[in-house]
């Protein structure tokens, strides 16, 4: 059984981040949604505070800074033996800040999803080299969609070198980043099993910028494609074991979603409630308040909508604390972890667009935050793995299929 209370120890961080999506997200949230690559200057000191925080040990996080070998002995095991740690921590505070704001969230420094790359992949060194980082992270290229398995951008031993070329596309704050974490094959004859992921600087010549995209939403966070052109990047760059297996070779590489999906997840969880708590509180001005105690079929259209919207959102929110309790006890979680992200991600569209839709005019206006948070609802069912990806890996893994054996 899972405690559902929020442990002692994670209260003061959860408060944190629920103030600052109140305090410093939303009210620059419209800002940097017209602002569009312009980058939000006032997370730099909401990145201190949460540096301060990090330092005194007040916070713990899923990504490089958090996982070193001495942040993994420092953690304590809660009553039953069970672990409440980095990954948990990360997506209730996750939760919370994307009240605030997605895309502001998504850029805060040191924070990236390419952290979480690291966290899962690397060893003690590499862990500690990278530690107070920003990462981003590449995978996805022009002619390779939801199959990371076909990633064509290689990578070529070169002495105590490895040569990555390529294209990157879509890649969550490659702008911004100090590092990006790209997925590249060493073999392209062998499949998904060549495939490693080498941290790469920002700051390599062979990794070129090509733009900068136009969004949906989530405009606050900048959305970059590279090119890599002889990127040659330092052996000991490349995450996790070196060598080609014949079995299991892409695990290691794959762990990564393990970890970053349930982060996704929280990301829709967040924007679900406020979407929700702000729906709520405009139809209750309107005269609407929904009976918790009286049959959903006696209510009106909009209060039994609320209150079957607020069933899908805790379905979603006790999956992405599963996904996440799991990985912080050791469990293999990729098809929990895949269930939270499908779940979080389809609930989060069809909250946001019906609450607009509940709202009417006012719920479509740019005089309410409903409109936008609808626009950035979408790319959290698409990145990180499709809504179709995601129902694939959980039927994999009920059936026990292979991926070739069920497509």
């Amino acid at each position: 059984m899972i405690n559902l209370e929020i442990p002692r120890k994670f209260v003061p961080l959860v408060k944190q981040a629920g103030s600052m999506a109140d305090e410093v997200f939303r009210p620059i949230s419209r800002k940097y949604d017209l602002a569009e690559h312009d980058y939000p200057v006032e997370l730099d000191l909401m990145s201190a505070l949460i540096d301060g925080m990090s330092q005194s040990g007040a916070t713990q996080g899923a990504g490089a800074t958090g996982a070193t070998k001495e942040a993994a002995a420092a953690e304590k095991v809660d009553e039953g033996g069970a672990k409440n740690g980095a990954n948990l921590s990360s997506v209730l505070s996750i939760m919370e800040t994307c009240r605030g704001d997605v895309g502001l969230t998504l850029s805060l420094p040191r924070q990236g999803l390419g952290n979480a790359a690291i966290a899962a992949v690397a060893n003690d060194e590499q862990k500690a080299r990278y530690a107070g980082r920003w990462a981003a992270m590449a995978i996805t290229e022009p002619d390779v969609g939801s199959d990371s398995g076909a990633i064509r951008t290689t990578a070529t031993k070169d002495g105590d070198e490895y040569v990555l070329n390529g294209e990157k596309i879509f890649v969550t704050a490659g702008e911004r980043a100090e590092l990006v974490v790209v997925w590249a094959t060493l073999d392209r004859t062998l499949g998904k099993k060549a495939i490693k992921s080498f941290v790469v600087e920002r700051s390599n010549p062979g990794l070129k910028l090509v733009r900068l995209e136009h969004k949906l939403g989530i405009r606050a966070s900048d959305t970059a494609a590279f090119s890599l052109q002889d990127c040659r990047v330092p052996a000991v760059d490349l995450l996790g074991d070196p060598e080609i297996k014949t079995e299991g070779g892409f695990g290691g590489a794959m762990q990564t979603f393990d970890n970053t999906r349930p982060l996704v997840a929280a990301m829709a969880v967040g924007l679900t409630r406020a979407s929700l708590d702000l729906a709520t509180e405009l139809l209750a001005q309107a005269g609407v308040k929904p009976d918790l105690d009286a049959p959903i079929t006696t209510q009106s259209y909009a209060a039994a909508s609320l209150i079957e919207m607020e069933a899908d959102f805790e379905a979603a929110y006790l999956l992405a604390l599963r996904a996440a309790w799991m990985a912080d006890n050791g469990q293999p979680n990729s098809m929990e972890a895949s269930m939270a992200k499908a779940k979080a991600g389809r609930t989060c569209v069809n909250v946001a667009l019906k609450c607009v839709e509940l709202c009417g005019a006012t719920g479509y206006a740019e005089t309410e935050l409903l409109e936008k948070w609808a626009r950035d609802s979408k790319i959290l069912d698409i990145f990180e793995g499709t809504q179709q990806i995601q129902l694939l890996v959980v039927a994999r893994r009920l059936l026990e299929l292979s991926s070739s054996e069920l497509k």
